[in-house]
């Protein structure tokens, strides 16, 4: 099978969660320190699998210089579309139970500014895991395990503010499916694209997402989980970089 392909599978299985997510919002009634729990935990993963796999392979592609040019770009770019959306409701995309939209704002507007937002964090999680496949060794597990735990409160979220939108299910699932579908396009055109590039261009690219990343899990994941579970965020949060970086070392 080809490796692009392969790619868009894992994009697809990474951006499911969404969908699961919102399935559990629109159905369930779970706790929001569970979810923080989720969130913290997944925060820790993404920290470690951005910085040993991510900016480790960037580094070793096309130099330190390439690689601190793309991370900052990378997080410069998220940080300034993340500000855009946050206007129109999409600050507490990940929260489980979300406050009342603004007066300004109402909860569709919001209910599609966070669905917007969860396209916007996913395209650069899906990038780098389809770029996770260019050195043959499949698709990093770690990786794939962080996009997924990160994926699942959002959807929640989300979904749980279009209801109260009265939005119906066809209109929730049809988004998030598509949003899913998207995450295995940008896994699949993450890999077919950067397989045939310099390696300094590979370097930046993947950097950028992982520049985008970071302030995604610090913007969004840290304060949502904080604003919940607050003391125990940091040590479920250290729990998740630890055993990220074991089974990194163990694979």
């Amino acid at each position: 099978m080809a490796i692009w392909i392969q790619a868009g599978l894992w994009g697809l299985l990474s951006g499911s969660a969404l969908l699961l997510g919102a399935l559990g919002g629109w159905f369930l009634r779970l706790s929001q320190p569970v979810i923080a729990s989720i969130m913290a935990f997944g925060a820790g993963v993404l920290i470690s699998a951005l910085a040993f796999e991510l900016m480790d392979e960037a580094a070793t592609r096309g130099g330190l210089a390439a690689a601190a040019t793309g991370f900052a770009a990378g997080a410069l770019v998220y940080a300034a579309a993340n500000a855009l959306l946050a206007q129109y409701g999409a600050r507490h995309r990940k929260r489980s139970q979300r406050p009342p939209p603004q007066a300004s704002d109402s909860a569709d507007v919001a209910g599609a500014a966070i669905a917007l937002g969860a396209l916007l964090d996913g395209l650069p999680e899906s990038a780098a895991l389809g770029a996770s496949l260019l050195d043959g060794q499949g698709v990093g597990l770690v990786l794939l395990a962080a996009i997924f735990l990160s994926n699942l409160p959002e959807g929640l979220s989300s979904a749980a503010g279009m209801r109260r939108a009265g939005r119906s299910p066809a209109y929730v699932f049809g988004i998030w499916t598509a949003i899913a579908l998207l995450s295995a396009i940008a896994a699949a055109l993450g890999s077919a694209l950067l397989g045939g590039l310099a390696p300094e261009v590979t370097a930046v690219t993947i950097a950028i997402a992982a520049g985008a990343i970071l302030v995604m899990v610090i913007d969004t994941m840290i304060p949502e989980a904080f604003a919940e579970v607050r003391s125990f965020t940091g040590p479920v949060a250290v729990v998740g970089f630890l055993l990220a970086f074991v089974l990194g070392r163990l694979a």
